[in-house]
């Protein structure tokens, strides 16, 4: 499998890394530390979620000892006080926050290898996001080495605000391994779906994303950013509260303004093909919001028919009934002919093959609250 032959591929690269460390943006055989974060970590131990034919106990031993490059990016600074000071790097609340996420992986892959010790240690750091939630804007903020957090902050703002390519509305949604802790940092379930819906649909003045090189103003729908990934999984999290049609209007509304047949189509830049990903995924109906985890969270598909050649030989096939412009809104899932109501589906499932059924509305289906909700770390 190609996915294999890629992990095993940074698995060498550690082995042979001077840093003892996963690749964090190699390029030409030399690591430039380009971007934040190890999320090196978060593709080996979706391999290993995914089932793939990986040397688990490397992959952990590779794990461990890339986020624990004390002179990276401060990550010795984020052992010692639970986040990255701001004095340490212009970027410290999204490093933070991206650490966070990657700490989770590692908290999951040592479970899933029974390291409780490991396993445990991580579950401490995954909450690190929650240092730098600003209890009276609930907000992700940049704090300082003294505990206090930066002044004269601007949460639209996308430079010199401790955020990287995106400012603290967008980034504040990233934590995909703990979405319950996340709408309880902001302040409940109700602002919490009123802010997603503020994202989308306030207006966000010119000079804030002019002098952004990666983002014009087609890429933007209110303030939130397709253009820019950091963002592509914020249209999913309604799928864990009690408004979760929200996301299926969402998505299509992204799909058809994003995405355009013409040279100019896409609405940002394709860094390694996430853009299109996004798209490919989000038009079959399923989107991995949490990589590290087995759970696909399910969206609304654009594709009328899709059938997905798996590699153990099966297939597996996305149809969809009453599907337009419109009808965006999911009425009914079956799976292999049974009712499905899940607002995800795994991994094992998808292997063992069959058939997904979306019967297609023009309104909302509210009985999909009651649901199960995609995974959470915290309950």
């Amino acid at each position: 499998a190609r996915s294999t032959r890629f992990v095993n591929s940074m698995l060498n690269h550690y082995k042979q890394s001077v840093h003892k460390a996963l690749p964090v943006w190699s390029h030409m055989g030399n690591e430039n530390w380009c971007m934040i974060g190890y999320h090196s970590v978060s593709v080996v131990s979706d391999a290993i979620a995914k089932g793939l034919d990986i040397d688990n106990e490397l992959a952990l031993e590779a794990c461990v000892n890339s986020s624990n490059v004390d002179y990276f990016d401060g990550t010795g600074d984020y052992k010692k006080y639970g986040y990255v000071p701001l004095e340490r790097s212009s970027s410290a609340a999204s490093i933070t926050l991206e650490y966070s996420y990657d700490d989770w992986t590692i908290h999951e892959l040592a479970n899933r290898l029974n390291k409780s010790e490991i396993s445990q240690e991580y579950a401490r750091r995954a909450l690190n996001y929650r240092n730098i939630f600003d209890p009276s804007l609930h907000f992700a903020r940049p704090k300082l080495k003294d505990g206090t957090f930066k002044e004269d902050f601007d949460l639209l703002d996308t430079h010199g605000q401790g955020f990287i390519e995106g400012n603290s509305w967008n980034y504040s949604f990233f934590v995909p391994h703990d979405v319950n802790g996340l709408i309880k940092e902001m302040g409940g379930e109700k602002q919490f779906i009123r802010r997603l819906d503020s994202l989308f649909t306030m207006e966000l003045p010119a000079k804030y994303f002019e002098k952004t090189e990666d983002i014009n103003e087609e890429g933007l729908m209110g303030n939130y950013v397709h253009g820019n990934e950091p963002s592509h999984h914020v249209a999913y999290l309604y799928k864990w509260t009690k408004e979760p049609w929200k996301s299926e209007y969402r998505l299509h509304k992204i799909m058809r303004q994003m995405y355009k047949n013409k040279i100019d189509g896409l609405s940002g830049n394709d860094d390694c093909g996430q853009m299109s990903a996004w798209y490919i995924f989000s038009a079959l109906g399923f989107y991995p919001v949490c990589p590290g985890s087995d759970q696909y969270v399910i969206g609304s598909p654009k594709a009328k028919e899709a059938t997905i050649h798996l590699e153990n030989g099966k297939t597996f096939t996305v149809k969809t009934e009453n599907l337009s412009d419109k009808n965006v809104y999911v009425k009914a899932i079956k799976l292999n002919g049974k009712k499905y109501e899940k607002h995800f589906i795994t991994h094992s499932d998808i292997l063992k093959g069959g058939e997904m059924l979306f019967e297609m509305s023009n309104r909302p289906n509210r009985k999909s609250a009651s649901y199960q909700k995609p995974y959470s770390f915290t309950e």
